[in-house]
């Protein structure tokens, strides 16, 4: 799973038959349990194999160039039926694998491998362990002009609970 970023709730998607690029959210419907890069735990829900059905926000890409109409398409109805290139070597509770940035999705329509992940849906979070582990060199870069050690710094105004 090296370099690959774990794909989360709000992840972007993309059909490659979608008339014009259209993209649509990805929505974790099938646990509350699992989270990742979300420092309070609350937000971010790991996407598994188990996201399948109509699990996108609003479930199209707009119009599907695999259903011509005329001189047009047909409106997309985006069904997930199965995800490949998933991470195999671990299984959460509700018998899903986690989704990676590489992974993709079938829809009846558009077959196999026809959506992929455009955002992976992850969002860095500066915590205050972030800062300690930060060495002074890369700080000074990062926040020109703070003293990090001096602890009226908003900078690290954290709470401490994290």
């Amino acid at each position: 799973m090296a370099e690959k970023h774990v794909v989360v709730h709000g992840a972007t998607c993309e059909c490659k038959f979608s008339e014009t690029p259209k993209t649509d959210i990805l929505q974790v419907k099938t646990h509350s349990k699992h989270y990742g890069n979300d420092k309070d735990g609350s937000k971010k829900l790991i996407a598994t194999t188990k996201e399948i059905g109509q699990t996108l926000e609003a479930n199209t890409f707009g119009k599907c160039k695999k259903q011509p109409m005329g001189s047009s398409y047909r409106p997309c109805q985006a069904v997930i039926t199965e995800w490949s290139n998933f991470y195999q070597e671990v299984t959460l509770s509700n018998q899903g694998k986690i989704l990676l940035e590489d992974s993709k999705a079938t829809c009846p329509i558009g077959g196999s491998d026809c959506i992929s992940i455009k955002n992976h849906g992850q969002v860095a979070e500066l915590s205050k362990q972030n800062v300690k582990n930060t060495s002074p060199e890369v700080a000074t870069e990062l926040f020109p002009g703070f003293d990090l050690d001096d602890s009226e710094n908003d900078i690290l105004k954290i709470p401490n609970n994290l």
